[in-house]
Order: C-alpha cells, then sequence, then structure tokens
C-alpha cells in the first residue's frame, strides 16, 4: 500500500517548490538575453566595428603610457596635469562621490575625453541629450583653429547627441553652433572635449576621413617633446568593468547558482534530519488527568463565588487530622486545640486559635473576597505542613 505524505512532510513539500518556482521566475527575468543585448559599446576590450580595441593598440604601438582604468575616479593618481581619462559611450552613471572625483580631476589641470550623450550625468555644465539613432556619419570641417583640430581639417562621425546650448565658456570646434559635433571647455586648470559620438576612435571609423588626427589630437600634448606626452586612462570603470574579485563573480550566475545550491543543501539537510530523526509518539493529555479535574473544579468554584466553602473545607480538614493526631475530640472547640498544639506541639497557639477562629467566620460568611480567601487557606495550609499532617512543597 502506497504511504501518504504527513501534513508536515506536505507542507515542506509545498514551500520549497514555490521557492523554486519563484527563483526560476527571478532568473528569468533578470538574466539577459542575447536578443536585449545593447548595441557594443566603444570599450578598448571590444573588437567588432564598434569597439575600439584600434585605437587603444595604436596607443601601445605608438609608446605611449596608455592603460585602462577599472577603478572608481577617486582613486585616479596625482599629477592630473599631465593626465587624460578618456570616457567613450560610459553605459553607468557616476556617484555623487564619482562626479566630485571628476571634477577633482578635470580642476587640477587633467583632459577628459568624453564621448557619446550622458555628459550632464558627469559634469554640471554638460547639456547634452541623446540624438536619434540610426543616423548615418556625418561629416564635419573645423570651425576655428585649436591645438584639437590642427592636424584634422575633415572629420567623419555619427552623431548619437546633440548639445542644447552653449556657455560662454565652451567652444564648438566642430559643427554648427547651435548643434556642435566637437566642442571643449576648460574647467581650472583642465579640459573637456566633447565628442557628440564615439566614432573617430571606433575600430570602423578610426580611418575615415581625418579622424585619426583627430583623435591623436585630442590625447597628445603639441607642446611636449613624445617621450613626455601626457598618461592616458581609457575608462572601461562605466562599462561595467571592476578589477575585484567580487565584482566580476556579481556579472557571472555564481551568485545565483551558489543561491539554488544552499536552499538545495537546506531542504536535503531537513529532509535527513526529519527521516532519520528518533520516532516519537506524541504526547496525548488525558482528558481523566487529575490536573484537568482540579482545574475544572477550581473554575466552578469560582464562578460561584464560593469563597467561603473552600475556607469551610480546608478549616474542617486541618481540625479533623490535628484532632487524630492530638488524640483529641472532633466536637472539641477551637481553644482546645489551641492549647494542645501549645503544650503538645511547641507552636504559638494564641496565633493558632486566632487563625481558626478567622477561617471559622470566614467559612460562615455569605461573602469573602478572594484575597481574604486565598490568604487564610495559605495559613491554614502552612500549619498542615509545620504539624506534619502533610509533606512539604519541594
Amino acid at each position: 500500500m502506497p504511504g501518504v505524505l504527513a501534513d508536515a512532510d506536505r507542507k515542506l513539500l509545498i514551500i520549497t517548490g514555490a521557492v523554486l518556482f519563484v527563483l526560476v521566475v527571478l532568473v528569468s527575468l533578470v538574466s539577459p538575453q542575447a536578443t536585449q543585448r545593447a548595441e557594443s559599446s566603444p570599450s578598448s576590450y571590444a573588437s567588432d566595428s564598434g569597439g575600439a580595441l584600434a585605437a587603444y593598440s595604436l596607443l601601445l604601438e605608438m609608446h605611449r603610457n596608455v592603460s585602462r582604468w577599472e577603478e572608481p575616479p577617486n582613486d585616479l593618481p596625482d599629477g592630473a596635469e599631465d593626465q587624460i581619462l578618456i570616457i567613450a559611450d560610459p553605459i553607468q552613471t557616476p556617484s555623487e562621490g564619482e562626479r566630485a572625483a571628476l571634477l577633482r580631476f578635470v580642476k587640477k589641470g587633467g583632459r577628459v575625453l568624453f564621448t557619446g550623450p550622458g555628459a550632464g550625468a558627469f559634469f554640471e555644465d554638460a547639456n547634452s541629450t541623446e540624438a536619434g539613432t540610426g543616423s548615418e556619419p556625418e561629416t564635419f570641417e573645423a570651425n576655428v583653429p585649436s591645438g584639437f583640430t590642427r592636424n584634422a581639417p575633415k572629420i567623419s562621425m555619427r552623431q548619437e547627441a546633440e548639445w542644447m546650448e552653449l556657455n560662454d565658456s565652451q567652444i564648438a570646434l566642430y559643427g554648427e553652433a547651435d548643434s556642435p559635433a566637437v566642442l571643449s571647455w576648460r574647467i581650472g586648470k583642465g579640459t573637456i572635449l566633447w565628442w557628440a559620438g564615439a566614432t573617430p576612435l571606433t575600430n570602423a571609423g578610426l580611418l575615415a576621413e581625418n579622424n585619426l588626427e583627430l583623435f591623436l589630437d585630442a590625447v597628445s600634448d603639441p607642446t611636449a617633446p613624445a617621450d613626455e606626452q601626457p598618461d592616458i586612462y581609457w575608462d572601461e570603470y562605466f562599462h561595467g568593468e571592476r578589477s575585484s574579485l567580487s565584482a566580476y563573480i556579481g556579472k557571472t550566475p555564481l551568485p545565483w547558482g551558489i543561491l539554488q545550491i544552499a536552499l538545495v543543501g537546506i531542504a536535503v539537510i531537513l529532509t535527513f534530519a526529519r527521516r532519520s530523526g528518533p520516532i516519537a509518539m506524541p504526547a496525548v493529555v488525558s482528558r481523566l488527568s487529575p490536573l484537568e479535574f482540579v482545574d475544572t473544579l477550581a473554575g466552578l468554584y469560582q464562578r460561584a463565588h464560593a469563597e467561603p466553602a473552600v475556607v469551610g473545607i480546608v478549616y474542617q480538614r486541618l481540625r479533623t487530622a490535628l484532632s487524630r493526631q492530638l488524640r483529641l475530640s472532633s466536637t472539641g472547640s477551637d481553644t482546645d486545640l489551641g492549647q494542645a498544639v501549645s503544650q503538645r506541639l511547641g507552636a504559638n497557639g494564641a496565633d493558632f486559635v486566632r487563625t481558626m477562629q478567622r477561617a471559622a467566620a470566614a467559612s460562615r460568611a455569605a461573602r469573602v473576597s478572594a484575597a481574604e480567601a486565598f490568604s487564610i487557606v495559605k495559613s491554614l495550609e502552612d500549619y498542615e505542613e509545620q504539624f506534619g499532617l502533610k509533606r512539604r512543597k519541594s
């Protein structure tokens, strides 16, 4: 005959199934789908057409001091006068502390090359918005002579962002004044160079028009010798790259796997503990238990306000037991009992007589308070224990 699940086992099975179902739903919602991936960003790791591995490799071949930056901006080295930070189409926004660190970097003399929309999230004076998607690369001519345009009279760029309004410190280097493609402005000792798109440094757009010259002008100092050019940090931090082990693990399915393994392990432990523990029948309290009888009787006395009867029962029990022990007549008075107690048991007969008379009066009264009845009964039971008429409570 097949076994039947107990209620506790059925409840455990239902809860475990519900938790596993919720986990499956969450994994399906949180895990990135192949059809939902955004187009590639100009990362120095990416070798596809939208990546920037070629530009990064070119700087290495030119023996420029370039490195990928996977730390927060707060950790940028000191000496910003000889440092350039490239932030190409970031996919994450900075915190307030990171914004402040970038501003300090520029004010101390650093240069930031920022491409694409989202500059307003990084710099307060940036007023850019995302342009319409699907636009083809356009050709732009240099507007003014500048160190950033000296070798690039024409560039080709896919305009991914629009600049809403220029302030007095911002100069449109390429494009119209009301819709620049490249602009620069100074903050403190440093400079921010903004491109409306990352096309000039991508693998596909690096060799179009004078894009290569534009890129090299942006990361070079024309007044410095070749061996004293600024250090270049290519930001990957805002592309989601993190140098710590915990950040790397956080981008993998490993945390979800650990969670699921832990839940399965807990379920196995609970199941093993239930099946391997000692078999014991639950205790069944009999309806004929003396304690239940006492509780029932006490409830009846309480509802009937029979405190005098309770006092009378204990009073008569003490008189009867004490008279039998002292070999006295059960019809003797409380005074006679008090004299015998004083002479033969060495107790205080006067206190004993007063307690007995108080109990006798309460037993004959029409109504006695519960507190008074409890006090009298306690005194009578104390005498029973003192005279050895019942065992003392441990």
